[in-house]
């Protein structure tokens, strides 16, 4: 009987390993499983990555043939390093420094030593890689440009980092992924899928053949094409106005929330970041504390708006009841806070709502902002509803948008007040927050802001989030956050008297010298004032020029902003670059070709040569 029940033990607990191994074979095996094997190597098999194309189908992102040195650092056998780095085209120490790293990273798992050889290196090198042992090309994709506009909306690729690769187990070291703007944002529908091939090895680490008769391979799926909403030749045309220039632009199609054109001065060619000399190109780029190439002005440059910004106080006005259409104030070629006189360049007089407008006068907002305050009980709460109406614009918020980065802007609100003045209604009042009824507050924005908001005006009270992405493999998105409008706090039928006064900046207002010919613009300057602190000592330079407009003003199919740094009066600069933008996108080409040529030739680069060192430059941007 004992040697019966021993005996089914033996028979019991091998069935049980037996089924132990079956499983973990047949069933929970997984390819990771593969790697931790040192009899098999796998080899990737990278993709190309999806092409990227603009709203019309013009091709602004494709691929190039490289190829990247690979080592396996187990597999390395002596070799003569000084005569292989001189085939490589590298430094010892760089390769000394290079096998090292990729030795701790792992030494069975291959990384990159040499990075996008050219096809002319490949060719060279190819047969001669077979005497050192370790060591094998691998051909990988790396980005193309049939553009060289768009850099920061279009962002770069980059290898992986230890971070990269901790936070998402598909990277291997080596590896390329999005770095910034479209490539980062849509990384994951761009890569495609890499294959991989297992190889098993001998004892003697021979290659042999597939691991189980390729089984476990895969293929590479290559990424998948996008469309983008940007208008190449939009975009391109911006740029070009742009040259010499400091400040941002951004247009938007009002019906839809498609970003037209993102522009950023001054900007670089994206195909700097491609290549061997991509480090050292984007070095030079990032470390250039004075005109900053990579810092995205269009979507991070928050700035006051300036008087753009009063559209937005006569709408709040007209519904909170303090003002009407004909409401009239008195401007002394200024208006008086206190005893203290503000001065205002609309030439004094009597205006009312429409006149307000075109001629810009800082006396009539002033006025029109106290009257708002009027309206309420406290100070405190007039200012909750006046900060809630001017949110619902979009304003102080990121706007839920695709795009990569960008800065939020301010509102100024109650708690904000209580802070700085103390609590209690007569601590502070519309009289000293006079500053944000002419945008030259606490409000600060940014161009895409301005566009979006100037697009609300054009819809007559609703905009549609701000994206980048129109389509996914050739077939139009539809995500709910970009197809809902979303509604401002304004009734619709106080837009049409603001909208009117805006027509009228170009028919008899700050604009009227820069008419398009068969369009009907709606438009504001915006003078923005200046200041800097230059060795502890607040400093004024030369005004920001600022323009927001719509077009045609019945059906509009662009609204765009434009915030040109130092660039003088709203209409000098911003008027004229977004007149131009207008009548090219909306024409195809352009009319007013001495406009055009001014533009393009006119730069402001002495203005940015004033003596401030880039330090200072630095520390002090965001406190113009």
């Amino acid at each position: 009987m004992k040697k019966f029940l021993l005996s089914s033990i033996i028979v019991i607990v091998g069935i049980t390993f037996i089924g132990r191994l079956s499983y973990l074979q047949i069933f929970s095996f997984s390819p990771d499983q593969v790697l931790e094997d040192p009899a098999i190597k796998a080899i990737y098999d990278y993709p190309e990555r999806g092409y990227i194309y603009d709203r019309n189908g013009e091709l602004l992102v494709g691929n190039q043939p490289a190829y990247d040195v690979m080592v396996i650092p187990r597999e390395v056998k002596p070799l003569d390093t000084l005569e292989f780095c001189k085939l490589l085209g590298i430094e010892k120490e760089k390769f000394i420094k290079t096998l090292n790293r990729a030795r701790v990273y792992s030494p069975r798992l291959p990384s990159v030593l040499v990075h996008q050889l050219s096809k002319e290196d490949y060719a060279r090198l190819q047969e001669k890689m077979r005497h050192y042992e370790g060591f094998y090309i691998q051909k990988r994709s790396l980005r193309y440009y049939d553009t060289n506009s768009a850099a920061n909306v279009l962002g770069y690729i980059s290898e992986v980092n230890e971070r990269d690769i901790a936070k998402n187990p598909y990277y291997v070291q080596g590896e390329l992924t999005g770095r910034t703007g479209v490539e980062k944002v849509y990384e994951d529908i761009l890569r495609g899928r890499k294959g991989v091939q297992y190889i098993q090895k001998d004892r003697f680490n021979r290659d042999i053949g597939p691991y189980k008769d390729g089984a476990l391979d895969t293929l590479p799926e290559q990424g998948i094409e996008i469309n983008i909403t940007i208008d190449k030749a939009l975009q391109e045309y911006g740029e070009r106005l742009m040259h010499g220039k400091w400040g941002g632009i951004v247009a938007i199609e009002p019906s839809s929330g498609e970003i037209l054109a993102m522009i950023s001065g001054p900007t670089y060619d994206p195909s700097l970041l491609v290549g061997r000399q991509r480090s050292a190109n984007y070095s030079k780029l990032h470390y250039d504390s004075i005109s900053k190439p990579t810092f995205d002005r269009s979507i991070s440059f928050e700035k006051s708006p300036g008087s753009p910004f009063k559209a937005i106080n006569a709408l709040i006005a007209l519904q909170e009841g303090a003002i009407t259409p004909s409401t009239k104030f008195t401007c002394y070629h200024g208006f008086f806070i206190g005893r203290s006189k503000k001065g205002c360049h609309c030439g004094g007089g009597v205006r009312n709502l429409n006149s307000g407008i075109y001629k810009s006068c800082n006396a009539y907002f002033v006025g029109a902002y106290k009257k708002i305050f009027e309206q309420f009980p406290s100070n405190s709460q007039a200012m909750d509803v006046w900060e809630k109406h001017v949110r619902s614009f979009g304003l102080g918020s990121y706007l839920g948008s695709d795009l990569y980065t960008g800065r939020p802007g301010s509102v100024p609100s109650t708690e904000l007040y209580n802070k700085w003045y103390g609590e209690g209604d007569n601590r502070w009042s519309a009289t000293t927050t006079y500053s944000n009824a002419i945008g030259q507050g606490e409000v600060n924005v940014t161009p895409l802001q301005l566009a979006n908001m100037t697009a609300a005006i054009a819809n007559r009270g609703f905009f549609y989030t701000p994206h980048i992405l129109k389509k996914i493999d050739g077939k139009e998105i539809s995500i709910p956050d970009f197809v809902e409008p979303k509604q401002t706090t304004i009734d619709k039928h106080h837009f049409e008297p603001v909208i009117q006064g805006m027509a009228d900046v170009y028919d008899k207002g700050t604009a009227k010298w820069i008419q398009i010919p068969d369009i009907e613009i709606a438009g504001k300057t915006g003078t923005v004032e200046n200041f800097m602190k230059i060795d502890s000592v607040k400093t004024q330079l030369t005004d920001n020029s600022v323009f927001v407009a719509f077009a045609p003003v019945d059906k509009p199919k662009i609204a765009l902003a434009v915030y040109i740094q130092n660039g003088y009066y709203g209409a000098r600069y911003a008027g004229h670059i977004a007149s131009l933008l207008i009548e090219k996108y909306l024409k195809g080409e352009i009319t007013r070709k001495d406009l055009e040529k001014r533009m393009l030739e006119k730069t402001l680069e002495h203005e940015y040569a004033k003596p401030y060192s880039g330090e200072e430059f630095k520390i002090n941007e965001y406190v113009w």
